[in-house]
């Protein structure tokens, strides 16, 4: 599995690169702090394959890493994409690099 961490991350989305990112987490927790990914909660992914691109870097995150690992390895095996990454550490990992609200 790809990973990324939340500097390559913050850098990528300041350069204005051609990525999509999908929040895995709940709507309750994509409410209290966001990073302007599309939300896709866990459960519901494998129902919504069609908004997963395969010709772009698509960057999965949750809170910390996990649910995320567990969709991409999902995806990897059942639709055989090979450019989704992970954002290691999840939001807390990013929220320790970047306090505050999130802005560019």
């Amino acid at each position: 599995m790809q990973n990324i961490n939340a500097q390559n991350l913050y850098q990528q989305l300041k350069n204005e690169e051609n990525i999509l990112l999908i929040d895995v987490r709940e709507p309750h927790e994509h409410q209290q702090y966001n990073i302007g990914g599309k939300l896709i909660p866990m459960s519901t992914v494998m129902q919504n394959t069609g908004e997963i691109p395969n010709d772009r870097p698509v960057i999965f995150y949750c809170q910390k890493g996990i649910r995320s690992a567990i969709v991409i390895q999902r995806l990897q095996e059942k639709f055989g994409y090979n450019n989704l990454l992970n954002l290691t550490g999840g939001i807390d990992a990013w929220q320790k690099k970047y306090p505050g609200p999130f802005v560019l």
